[in-house]
């Protein structure tokens, strides 16, 4: 598949054999599920903290926000960060930041000094290494495994990220906050030291491909930060493919953020849930995540990637859709269940696409604005449902959301088609 029109390719490196591959993907896999693990704690821990710190939800929800708010206000500059500098070292530096925060933090609530303030900063500060680590992770991917192999790493990362960080983290944070805050911060920040020593293991190139000049101007990499960010938004404003996939996902992503904000109110006030009941509906979402994962590569080649693609558009509209027409916990949770399964097939193949369609040069800024544009939506998404149920009632909002799903069946149908995609995995781009 050619490069987008006006669209200069970058110099590729040599490609990665497999001696390597599967060591890669073991210190990838462990990394990505310590430091997942770590951050599913720090996101219940510190706002666990805040209700002790305050008792205003408004302070409570800022210091949630302040873990979550760098993909959209520092994701791009991260991207050209991640297309600049030797990656693996950009995983120490994100680490070495959520040590200090962490550090930090422990020593202030050691001496009683913990305020909303001081969680607000802590958070930014993991949020924003979080958006490092998580772009440079995805981008050395090709880099350290030839292609046969990447579907398997995207697979078993993508499935770390959704079990650890989504499903265990959570669980695991609650049970440490509750042994002690100095349990639960020491035990966050030994994982974090952990991950960083694993890293040492990884065989291969870390810094980024160097990128060729764009027609008529100096070399690239005398282009300044604004230059190339606008340069990594129109390489994927150009590529019809990669385009249609982010707007789509966009529009998904604001689906979950939607459903994760309004159904704890849905789940307890219509359908009438106690705790327990709504621990299996919540689960059902990471269950689903983590057979998604493991039956990837199978449902590939029994269905191909167009269909498993876009089962995540039918379990998002499920997710929606079915609190709609039913308040039975078991038509639910069985949604959310399929929402989790086609969140994670749509995740692993569309990174698996974007590695096969990408130059080396432009992965950074690529998964920064693929991220962007998907967890970037998600507190949009949550915003507006809140809003629709406040002016309209909690199903309608559902349904609106509902409907904005199927809305992207029909481009969806007409972009990714077989023929593209057996083009993109014909051919060995990177």
């Amino acid at each position: 598949m050619a490069d987008p029109p006006g669209v200069e390719p970058a110099v590729e490196p040599p490609r990665p054999t497999a001696r390597y591959a599967s060591r890669n993907i073991a210190v990838l896999l462990g990394f990505t599920a310590v430091t997942n693990l770590a951050d599913g704690v720090t996101k219940i821990a510190l706002p666990l903290l805040a209700t002790q710190a305050s008792g205003s939800p408004a302070q409570v929800a800022a210091v949630s926000l302040s873990l979550t708010l760098p993909w959209l206000l520092v994701a791009l500059h991260v991207g050209v960060l991640v297309d600049r500098v030797d990656r693996r070292r950009l995983l120490w530096g994100a680490n070495a930041l959520r040590l200090a925060a962490l550090g930090a933090l422990l020593l202030t609530s050691l001496a009683d000094g913990v305020t909303i303030a001081v969680l607000c900063a802590v958070g930014a500060v993991l949020g924003i290494a979080e958006v490092i680590a998580l772009t440079s992770a995805s981008a050395l991917i090709p880099a350290l495994t030839p292609p046969r192999d990447r579907e398997r790493a995207n697979t078993w990362i993508a499935g770390a990220e959704t079990v650890c960080n989504e499903f265990c983290g959570p669980f695991v944070g609650g049970l440490l906050v509750a042994a002690g805050t100095g349990v639960a911060l020491g035990a966050t920040w030994v994982s974090y030291l952990a991950a960083s020593f694993v890293l040492v293991l990884l065989v291969g190139r870390f810094r980024p491909a160097r990128e060729s000049a764009p027609q008529g101007a100096g070399a690239a990499a005398d282009a300044s930060v604004h230059q190339q960010i606008v340069g990594g938004l129109r390489y994927l404003w150009r590529h019809v493919l990669l385009r249609t996939m982010a707007l789509i996902l966009t529009v998904l992503c604001a689906c979950w953020g939607a459903w994760l904000a309004l159904m704890p109110l849905f789940a307890t006030s219509v359908m009438d849930l106690g705790p327990g009941e709504y621990g299996t509906l919540l689960s059902a979402l990471g269950v689903g995540g983590l057979v998604g994962a493991l039956t990837v590569t199978w449902v590939n080649r029994f269905f191909g990637r167009r269909w498993v693609m876009f089962a995540d558009l039918v379990g998002t509209f499920a997710m929606m859709a079915v609190p709609v027409l039913t308040t039975s916990l078991w038509a639910v949770a069985a949604a959310a269940f399929t929402g989790g399964m086609g969140g994670t097939l749509w995740t692993v193949n569309a990174r698996t696409i974007g590695q096969r369609l990408v130059p080396d040069a432009m992965l950074g800024r690529y998964n920064a604005v693929s991220r962007l544009f998907s967890w970037g939506a998600m507190p949009l998404g949550a915003g507006a449902m809140g809003l629709l149920a406040e002016w309209c009632g909690l199903r309608t909002a559902f349904l609106v959301f509902a409907v904005s799903v199927a809305v992207t069946v029909p481009p969806f149908l007409r972009v990714v088609t077989r023929a593209t995609l057996a083009e993109v995995f014909d051919e060995q781009r990177v």
